[in-house]
């Protein structure tokens, strides 16, 4: 059954609003950025000035988690406000957005905004009619499901990650494989850019991919902001999965590092920028004031501690683990006509951007199917002090159960294990025996919720 017969017959939600309740929103992702790469979480080694000056202005997250601890499901997530495993989008390059979902994008375009998705999409192929990425082409029609397809008006998207400069063009890499160069060689990537009409996108593909990426979705901002449309902008940054390269100007920044190490620094700086570009033309368009922008990562930082660059900061785990390195990452949402700038230790997720957003446009709660995420709108108010609704994790194997103070993470068959994360967010010291009690009630908890999750997945809350 297609999206648009669905909309007919679940979702009554639309409802006449006043612009002022209808600000701007603009959701930014980085791709594999860890807790610690960043300045305003205590970061020292990468300068990212515009993120820190952002901060500060910002409601700032100290515990804002991605929903899974790779790349494609969080991204589901966002658009879901589920869990991934609610709709087959287990681990990265599995799966895709099924039609049957409902994403924000549709659900805000049917409040009239204008929606637009660039950058990483990775929630499915884009084109059926060649190799594209790590999948795309005939042999995977069944993946097809590009961002128009799912509510998106206008996109500028790849399906999965490119270089983080050039990124159309085969960077050139050492024997080991730990650092990437920019080259001259032209030798394709093998992943394209592709608009909202499936054509390959050609034209003004070269240096920083964060600004390539940028350079398309102001303009759409503007464009909509000179109609006097609201507007939903997705900016998901490559930056700084793998392959990382650094522009010359970037990498002499960190001139002294290992090559790695360089670039790997010297893109996430470059993406700093495009930051500031961003904040800086909201206020030139006159919208800065009523537009919602959100920053935060996928998961956390790619390769081993000691061995990669990227930084989880003091916590354990890394990119793959349910560890809290794995899946707290870098958090801030800045809304000046509504948010107060401060910290908050209120835990949030990747799932509460749906919900909190159709609550701050005023329309009704999405009520057909389960919601994983809940509306942070209290916590902008600064009526919320604890979060009402745990939040679930599995992948590959683990699963955790995060409480506003306790965690129960398990891997495979080894022992569960409970952690203090107000006195131990470094997950040093197991609770599990002195505990049972918490266990036990945790346990029923997650189990509870892992059935949900699989009738979910089997479809049964989609309509017949």
């Amino acid at each position: 059954m297609r999206k648009g017969i669905i909309f007919g017959i679940i979702i009554c939600i639309a409802v006449t609003v006043q612009s002022a309740d209808r600000p701007n929103i603009v959701l930014v992702m980085c791709d594999d950025l860890g807790w610690g790469d960043v300045g305003f979480n205590g970061g020292k080694e990468i300068r990212t000035p515009h993120l820190d000056a952002m901060a500060k202005a910002s409601l700032r997250f100290e515990r804002f988690y991605a929903a899974a601890p790779v790349c494609s499901p969080t991204r589901g997530s966002c658009l879901t406000g589920r869990h991934p495993f609610r709709y087959g989008i287990y681990f990265a390059n599995t799966g895709h957005m099924k039609p049957e979902e409902l994403t924000l994008a549709e659900l805000l375009r049917k409040h009239g905004y204008a929606t637009g998705h660039f950058g990483k999409w990775h929630l499915g192929t884009l084109t059926t009619k060649v190799k594209d990425a790590n999948r795309g082409g005939p042999q995977e029609k069944k993946h097809f499901s590009p961002p128009q397809a799912n509510g998106f008006d206008v996109c500028f998207s790849t399906e999965s990650k490119v270089p983080t400069w050039n990124p159309m063009v085969k960077p050139k890499v050492n024997a080991r494989r730990t650092w990437w160069d920019p080259t001259d060689d032209n030798e394709p990537y093998g992943t394209a850019y592709w608009n909202e009409k499936g054509e390959r996108v050609t034209e003004n593909l070269s240096g920083a991919n964060s600004r390539v990426i940028m350079d398309r979705a102001i303009p759409f901002m503007r464009r909509a902001a000179e109609k006097e449309e609201p507007f939903f902008a997705i900016v998901w940054f490559h930056t700084p999965h793998l392959p990382v390269v650094a522009g010359p100007a970037y990498a002499r920044m960190y001139a002294g590092e290992e090559k790695y190490t360089q670039h790997y620094r010297g893109c996430i700086t470059a993406m700093d920028e495009q930051v500031g570009r961003l904040r800086t033309e909201l206020r030139a368009m006159g919208v800065a004031r009523n537009t919602m922008v959100t920053f935060c990562s996928d998961n956390g930082p790619e390769g081993k501690a000691g061995r990669a660059p990227g930084s989880a900061g003091h916590l354990s785990g890394r990119k793959r683990d349910l560890l809290e390195g794995g899946i707290r990452v870098p958090g801030l949402i800045e809304w000046p006509a509504r948010i107060r700038s401060g910290n908050t230790t209120v835990p949030a997720v990747t799932s509460d951007y749906l919900p909190t957003i159709l609550e701050i446009i005023g329309a009704q709660p999405v009520e057909d199917r389960p919601l994983d995420g809940i509306s942070l709108l209290p916590l902008f108010a600064r009526k919320m002090s604890a979060r009402n609704r745990p939040i679930g994790f599995q992948s590959g194997g683990q699963v955790a159960w995060i409480e506003d103070r306790y965690k129960l993470y398990g891997n495979g068959k080894k022992p569960l294990k409970l952690f203090d994360l107000t006195a131990d967010s470094a997950e040093r010291t197991d609770l599990a025996v002195e505990h049972p009690e918490i266990v036990q009630r945790m346990v029923t908890a997650l189990k509870e919720w892992q059935a949900s999750c699989k009738r979910s997945d089997a479809g049964g809350d989609y309509p017949k």
